[in-house]
């Protein structure tokens, strides 16, 4: 087990002309004892390089590094007590898997009963017991994977580092090997850090997730508290699938309360105008922003579409055209139009909605968010 403190790391690489580009801008972050974190962001974000700065594979610009106290800037990767686990398994074509299992043992002088001990141990719990005596052009993709996993599992370092290793696999397969690393972990009660760009993928794994985007860390916390509690645009934007809705408009004072009154991107209320009151909790935090523009964020379940009914209330409701469908099995998202902002809606698979029809849009004002359009900051949520 490992307990892993970044405090301050910068990476910067040079450009094509000279200039400086940073990759890595300022990030602390801690990994705890027994610990899967998963650092997650879009391509270029800045969480592989992370990784390798961890591993000691790139020298930080600033910054320390430290394991179990103990800072490892300038220490070679050897050294490090820490496997890594890469997208491709990059395994040794014309060595067994018994040989591949072994190799890393066997330069670091191991005897071969505890290197026989160890490949037995990781093979029966990767389920590669039957493939010992095969090459790797004999496995599948999946099997393959395994045993660059398992590659790391002999050497029973403090800390695993696993650089996007599902990402060239199929749907099923990979997430059959999710659940495997996750049973790992909790057998191995080891300290993990995984880096993927799919937030799905992130949040079912991860004890806790951290969301990086241009090189700074965005947030980190629990999967179902970042899900709920987003710091900023991006990260409500970035952690569900499909993301959040955004709505600009202004907060207006009525009746000894606040409601919340959409714009166009032109600045004008659009045609379909949407008007909705705020929670009491939510008005209480947001009486600074009345009378000024906001950003509510809304999820896709919690908007209600229904048919169009003539009782509807204006203002509280929004007539939307559907524009697409993706059904997903026991549910759907509806892609619609409305207001002239495009907006997803959760619902049930057995709803009916045509598309190129028209549907009513309800919004839960209970689980809105709200954000400052200039800072980018998180307001309020109830």
């Amino acid at each position: 087990m490992a307990h892993v403190i970044l405090e301050h790391l910068t990476k910067d690489f040079p450009g094509p002309n000279g200039e400086s580009l940073r990759a890595v801008s300022d990030l602390d972050l801690t990994v705890g004892h027994r610990e899967l974190l998963v650092l997650v962001g879009p391509s270029g974000c800045g969480k592989t390089t992370t990784l390798r700065l961890l591993a000691g594979l790139e020298a930080p610009t600033a910054g320390t590094i430290s394991i179990d106290g103990q800072v490892l800037n300038g220490t070679a990767p050897k050294d490090r007590d820490l496997a890594m686990v890469f997208q491709s398994p990059a395994l040794y074509p014309h060595l067994s898997v018994y040989d591949n299992l072994a190799f890393g043992l066997k330069v670091r002088k191991c005897g071969k009963a505890e290197i026989a001990k160890r490949v037995k141990e990781a093979a029966q719990m990767l389920r590669l017991s039957d493939c010992l005596a095969r090459l790797p052009m004999a496995l599948s993709g999946g099997q393959r994977q395994r045993v660059a996993i398992g590659r790391a599992l002999v050497r029973r370092p403090g800390l695993f580092l696993f650089d996007e290793p599902l990402s060239n696999l199929d749907p099923q397969m990979r997430s059959q090997l999710r659940s495997e690393l996750a049973r790992l972990h909790s057998r191995l009660e080891s300290t993990m850090l995984y880096v993927t760009h799919d937030q799905s993928e992130a949040m079912m794994l991860g004890d806790r997730i951290a969301v990086m985007q241009a090189g700074k860390l965005q947030q980190a916390g629990k999967s179902l508290e970042v899900y709920r509690h987003p710091a900023n645009l991006f990260v409500a934007g970035f952690i569900g699938s499909p993301p959040m809705n955004f709505l600009t408009g202004q907060l207006l004072p009525e009746r000894g309360a606040l409601q919340f009154e959409s714009l166009s991107d032109g600045g004008a209320p659009p045609a379909g105008r949407l008007r909705l009151s705020l929670t009491e909790g939510a008005a209480r935090k947001l009486q600074a922003y009345a009378g000024k523009t906001i950003v509510l964020g809304v999820r896709p379940e919690h908007i209600s579409a229904s048919a169009p009914r003539p009782d509807a209330q204006p203002g509280q409701t929004l007539a939307a055209t559907v524009q697409a469908i993706e059904t997903t099995g026991a549910e759907a998202f509806l892609h619609t139009t409305g207001g002239g902002k495009p907006l997803a809606v959760r619902v049930s698979a057995e709803e009916r909605f045509d598309l190129g029809g028209q549907v009513l849009l309800g919004f839960d004002m209970g689980q809105a968010h709200f954000f400052d359009p200039t800072t980018k900051q998180a307001i309020a949520h109830q």
